[in-house]
């Protein structure tokens, strides 16, 4: 992990869109389509489905708002940052250095086409917010979604 790989930082709230109708009229943000997708990921329990509703900022730096879900790591955080995200070239050497490091993996996700390779991972450690890495194949699929970004007034 390195911190030029930084490229998001993530919120969880209990309303998205309220908060992207707050930010767009305090800052001028900008938002891309708003994702709603069932979500299949790991947790130290097992095999979960999530259901996660997310939009990202158009802006650098960009935010990723979160829909809160009860009952996993998806809740608001106290300081109010769940999450940084880093772009990963290997998410699974990157969580084990993580882990090396006194992180918890708390979630991940596989990639469905049965390689097992990682596409992202969660861990969290005694201090600070967690630490998301996502694998740098998603880049291009995540730009064209921050291509979206639109304004949104309300």
């Amino acid at each position: 992990m390195r911190a030029e790989n930084l490229y998001h930082t993530g919120i969880v709230v209990d309303d998205i869109e309220a908060t992207m109708a707050w930010l767009a009229r305090l800052a001028g943000y900008s938002w891309t389509d708003v994702v709603t997708v069932d979500q299949q990921a790991v947790t130290p329990d097992g095999e979960v489905t999530i259901p996660m509703k997310m939009v990202y900022s158009g802006a650098e730096p960009r935010l990723e708002l979160l829909q809160s879900v009860p009952g996993t790591v998806w809740t608001p955080a106290d300081s109010g940052v769940h999450h940084i995200g880093y772009w990963s070239d290997d998410v699974e050497s990157d969580l084990t250095t993580l882990e090396s490091n006194g992180l918890t993996c708390e979630v991940k996700s596989y990639n469905p086409d049965g390689s097992g390779t990682l596409l992202w991972a969660y861990a969290k450690g005694s201090t600070g917010p967690r630490i998301e890495l996502v694998s740098r194949n998603m880049e291009p699929f995540i730009a064209y979604w921050w291509g979206t970004a639109t304004t949104t007034t309300d």
